[in-house]
């Protein structure tokens, strides 16, 4: 235990120590703290948005759910990426051209004022949004932290969730969306290398890759088929399992965590070179986790009241030396705090430019935002007991169903009145949960959200020609 607690101690010093490093950049000014200044250069961005959306899920919840469905889980990947890269394509030169016009701040700002007009009742109602969500968001990040520490070093829950918290808290204090991007890449090398460690010594454990490649397929029926079994010969429930994870990563262009990073870039010119960091990054890391949640069933029999969440927690104990062992808890409280500092920076945005009557420029008054959304992540946090695979899920696709769509629109020349925005937000989010209600479970609600969303635009936006 002492070997473990010194290499996890070490690496979390060293993400202190490159936060605290980003004070020398610090303008000391709430836009440098939010926005880091426009000045991020395309490698730090990329990595840093990278580490951003393959947050603490990814560790827990993507092995977990691995784990429990086998190979059907790659659609997830296969859909998320591709619809990363196409939303990107379509969205992310504009809004940073946009956002460098009209000297965006948050991304509640930069929606309310794309079309010239600071639509004053949208800012709010997005800020809201941002706020509550975000804030649950963050809280399941910090709770990934607490799972992994009450695995591995047999604490109690809430001591991994306030340690994640402070760590958070300070060096987001220190330089803000600078500090926080710094570490991002820092945390990135950290967990592909920890990740990609358990991989190669896992399949070295089992007897190798033949060994793996024969026991896969024994688990249970179905475990290693393309798509769940209950899909079999059902075409449309394959379509419609698919273009879920699509949409899925089409909602990256409503993540305000994710987008900031590209707000935060140097210059649109950069964006190309952002991408190819991110996307490389991302491919790689996304398979291995796969592959560790399938050598994980054959390592560790699925007995009674076994989480699949704690999956890679206990294939490292059975797999790797302490020291290592520590080195794979860090990597995970790095993916859990990459995206709990850029959600509270991203938070404390909103509440501090959008949430309120009047934008606040204060510096301070912008860190006191940071320490309410800390301390009110922390609390939801040590009182939650929902799985952080669920947790993300629907943070994300509240998002995805409401930013999401205004965002593409706007980005492709739509124009979209205030009213508008505010009703397709509103259909947005009844949507997604409608469909986690009444809808079925093997499609991700985004998709029908952004259907219902168009359709409805396309309505709206016919209805006004027809008067005029």
């Amino acid at each position: 235990m002492d070997y473990i607690l010194l290499s996890f101690g070490t690496t979390m010093l060293l993400f202190v120590i490159v936060g605290l490093l980003s004070m020398r950049k610090s303008k000391h000014t709430s836009q440098d703290y939010l926005t880091a200044s426009r000045s991020v250069p395309p490698w730090l961005a990329g990595l840093s948005a990278v580490a951003t959306n393959n947050s603490g899920y990814m560790f827990v919840g993507m092995i977990g759910y691995t784990y429990t469905v086998g190979l059907p889980s790659i659609w997830l990947m296969i859909g998320w990426i591709v619809g990363d890269f196409i939303a990107s394509i379509n969205v992310h030169k504009a809004l940073i051209m946009k956002s460098q016009e009209v000297h965006a701040h948050s991304v509640g700002g930069l929606i309310a004022n794309w079309q010239g007009k600071d639509y004053f009742v949208l800012r709010k109602a997005i800020g809201v949004l941002i706020v509550l969500f975000l804030i649950v968001y963050t809280a399941a990040q910090l709770g990934a932290g607490s799972k992994a520490l009450t695995t591995i070093m047999g604490w109690d829950r809430n001591i991994g969730t306030i340690l994640a918290a402070l760590i958070i808290l300070f060096y987001s204090f220190s330089g803000g969306l600078r500090a926080s991007i710094w570490t991002d890449a820092l945390q990135s090398f950290i967990m592909i290398i920890s990740m990609f460690m358990l991989l190669f010594v896992s399949i070295d454990s089992i007897g190798g890759y033949s060994v793996f490649m024969e026991k896969i397929f024994m688990i249970k029926p179905g475990y290693m088929d393309w798509f769940p079994s209950e899909m079999k010969n059902n075409y449309i429930s394959i379509f419609g399992f698919v273009i879920g994870w699509f949409f899925g990563g089409i909602g990256v262009v409503g993540q305000p965590h994710i987008l900031i990073r590209y707000m935060a870039l140097d210059s649109v010119n950069s964006l190309n070179r952002m991408r190819a960091y991110y996307y490389i990054w991302f491919t790689l890391f996304y398979a291995a986790t796969i592959c560790v949640g399938l050598i994980s069933h054959i390592a560790i029999p699925e007995v009674q009241n076994f989480d699949p969440e704690t999956a890679l927690l206990v294939l490292s104990q059975q797999t790797l030396t302490p020291i290592f062992i520590g080195i794979m808890l860090a990597g995970l409280f790095a993916a859990t705090i990459s995206t709990a500092d850029s959600l509270v920076l991203s938070c404390s945005a909103s509440l501090t430019r959008d949430f309120t009557l009047i934008p606040i420029e204060n510096y301070k008054s912008v860190k006191i935002g940071t320490l309410f959304v800390t301390i009110s992540a922390l609390l939801i946090a040590t009182l939650n007991n929902k799985t952080i695979f669920a947790l993300v899920l629907d943070a994300w696709g509240v998002f995805a169903s409401t930013l999401g769509p205004i965002i593409f629109l706007l980005a492709k020349g739509h124009k979209i009145s205030e009213n508008k925005a505010l009703i397709l937000m509103f259909v947005g989010i009844v949507s997604f949960y409608g469909w986690n209600f009444f809808g079925t479970s093997t499609i991700y609600a985004i998709a029908p959200a952004w259907l219902i969303v168009f359709i409805l635009y396309y309505i709206l936006t016919l209805n006004i020609e027809k008067r005029h």
